[in-house]
């Protein structure tokens, strides 16, 4: 029950993220890292990877659909990490320092959460709850 909470709580986040990345790309663009290639389109992207990975974790249909999204989704959290990092650096730059070290140091933590969770919400993984057995 929990686990299936979870699951969809984290598939509406991706969503409404993916939909918010193709219809308003400015905030993602601005904090593009300078060494990314084609910055519009890896942020189009990058919301087409958010929405494909939320129905995929959110329908119940198939199993290894699901932990496919799952494994898709996690993966995707490390990859946007240096964007993260990248608008972090940015607002400290600011002269009023942006949204500041209260949100910035709470979302780099967030990221590896949001690894485990999109595994675990996908039953990839049952850590820490289930303990491994040979």
């Amino acid at each position: 029950m929990i686990r299936a909470a979870a699951r969809l709580a984290l598939a509406l986040f991706y969503f409404a993220a993916g939909v918010i990345h193709i219809v308003s790309p400015r905030p993602f663009l601005i904090i593009m890292p300078q060494w990314v290639p084609a910055p519009e389109a890896v942020v189009l992207w990058t919301g087409i990877a958010e929405l494909l990975g939320a129905v995929g974790l959110a329908q119940g249909a198939s199993l290894p659909i699901r932990r496919a999204a799952s494994i898709g989704l996690a993966l995707y959290a490390v990859c946007v990490f240096p964007a993260n990092i990248n608008h972090f650096a940015i607002d400290l730059a600011k002269s009023d320092h942006g949204a500041g070290l209260a949100y910035h140091v709470p979302r780099m933590f967030a990221q590896p959460v949001l690894v485990w969770l999109a595994l675990w919400a996908g039953g990839v993984i049952e850590w820490p709850w289930k303990p491994r057995t040979r």
